[in-house]
């Protein structure tokens, strides 16, 4: 790699393992297709890398944050807190399962946690079939 270029980057990342590690993902990218964002003049790919990051056209917290992204094997996904559920049913099955809360505007809503919903799914009886439906 050449030392001035190595030079312009650290300024912009100040530790050379990170920058190591940054140009090094960016030089996979650009063998993979990616757009380069300056001129390459028969440079190599890794190169090509420190150059990007001593120009700026590509940040150093952008390629840490794809770094990051493309190193995860899990994704952590938030779960969906439990939500206000409008009343289906007035069956009283349906009113001792969870409490019912009126809005402002008169409609009634029953709140209840998922597993709630999975237990009161897991009662219900399937569909019986007709001779109509059989044939």
């Amino acid at each position: 790699m050449a030392r001035v270029t190595v030079e312009d980057c650290i300024d912009k990342v100040e530790n050379r393992f990170e920058l190591v590690l940054l140009a090094s993902h960016r030089a996979r990218l650009l063998a993979a297709g990616a757009p380069l964002t300056i001129d390459r003049d028969r440079d190599k790919n890794p190169v090509c890398a420190l150059r990007e990051i001593g120009d700026e056209t590509i940040t150093a917290d952008d390629l840490k944050e794809q770094l990051i992204h493309s190193m995860q094997k899990y994704v952590e996904v938030d779960e969906p807190e439990a939500e206000t559920v409008p009343l289906l049913s007035s069956s009283p099955a349906a009113a001792a399962v969870a409490p019912q809360s009126t809005s402002d505007d008169g409609v009634q809503f029953d709140r209840m946690s998922e597993e709630d919903l999975l237990r009161g799914l897991e009662n219900l009886a399937p569909p019986t079939e007709t001779d109509e439906e059989a044939e």
